[in-house]
């Protein structure tokens, strides 16, 4: 992975942009079969693409909106990224992986630039575009712009379905809260794609293809069936626990020859994984789910802010009309 050339000129970090040349392909990735049927009607625009548009001459009656834009909306860990690597690597194309909550610029009026700047560059470089965490940056718009950051939000919104109307390449928004997008992208939206948690027979395809078929040393004891069907995880869920599997075989003392993944070695790996969730799940606001406390909405917060707004302006009045009456 390269970092992109032009993080200097915005200063987007390291990490928020990266030109990945794609390795992965559909055989690295199990998906259920209703996915894999959404993924197919997908995967199928892009074949047909060309013969619409141009050759049908569709191309000259609707010249906006020639973007392909999919989106893979599911829980973490279920194949998004995967699958967008893949259809990068199908049409033998570099994949520009966004990661939208580290592009944004503390300098007002940035990172509507930055969009646009990667869109740029998707252009020149023909990429296929892949937005990570998709609903951060194609958020419903808000009709309260009362304060900066909010019309900053929305002017990044509408740069992004400005250059979606003149981009013609393949652009895929991944997302595990669809729900919160602003409705105009949904017409921009070619399919949408859901990747589900994958059912008992896929969690044991993915278990085993997670190690080497030949150089993966497994004890006789290991059942990925029972795995599957014991915990109820996601695909990428299953990959770190065969790595921390892996880790805790081979730390175990002894020569590595005589060493051996066994059923306690993954067991232990997918206990911690379920953990690790759990302890990412804790917050502030579990604490005062848990304590009976409600936690005040949007609108209530609103009006509490204008309330205070209010209640300031009243302050400022009654000061000028008791310093006007001391001076009488």
């Amino acid at each position: 992975m390269a970092a992109f050339p032009f993080t200097r000129l915005f200063g987007i970090g390291r990490r928020a942009v990266e030109s990945i040349v794609p390795r992965r392909t559909f055989n690295d990735v199990i998906l259920p079969p209703a996915t894999r049927r959404a993924l197919d009607t997908a995967l199928s625009q892009l074949t047909h693409h060309n013969l619409i548009f141009n050759r049908w001459g569709l191309g000259e009656r609707h010249p906006t909106g020639l973007a392909l834009a999919f989106n893979f909306a599911g829980p973490p860990g279920t194949g998004k990224t995967i699958c967008a690597e893949a259809i990068a690597h199908s049409l033998g194309r570099r994949l520009l992986l966004v990661r939208y909550a580290e592009l944004e610029s503390l300098w007002m009026g940035e990172t509507p630039k930055n969009v646009s700047a990667i869109f740029r560059t998707a252009r020149e470089e023909g990429a296929v575009l892949l937005f990570d965490e998709a609903d951060a940056i194609a958020s419903r718009r808000s009709t309260f712009v009362d304060l900066g950051f909010q019309r900053e939000s929305n002017t990044v919104v509408s740069v992004l379905l400005q250059e979606l109307e003149q981009f013609n390449g393949v652009v895929i928004f991944a997302t595990n809260l669809a729900a919160s997008f602003d409705p105009a992208f949904e017409r921009r939206i070619r399919t949408h794609v859901l990747f589900e948690m994958p059912g008992e027979a896929e969690r044991e395809q993915i278990w085993r293809v997670q190690v080497h078929p030949t150089l993966t040393p497994l004890a006789a004891d290991v059942d990925f069936a029972t795995l599957a069907r014991r915990y109820e995880v996601s695909g990428g869920d299953i990959s770190n626990a065969v790595l921390k599997a892996a880790l805790g075989a081979a730390g175990e003392p002894g020569p590595d020859s005589t060493k051996r993944i066994h059923q306690r070695h993954l067991e232990a790996g997918i206990g911690d994984v379920i953990a690790g969730k759990r302890v990412m799940r804790q917050s502030l606001f579990t604490e005062l789910e848990n304590q009976n406390l409600r936690v005040p909405s949007d609108r209530t917060l609103r009006l509490l802010a204008y309330a205070l707004i209010g209640a300031g302006a009243a302050l400022i009045v009654a000061l000028i009309a008791l310093m006007v009456a001391l001076l009488k």
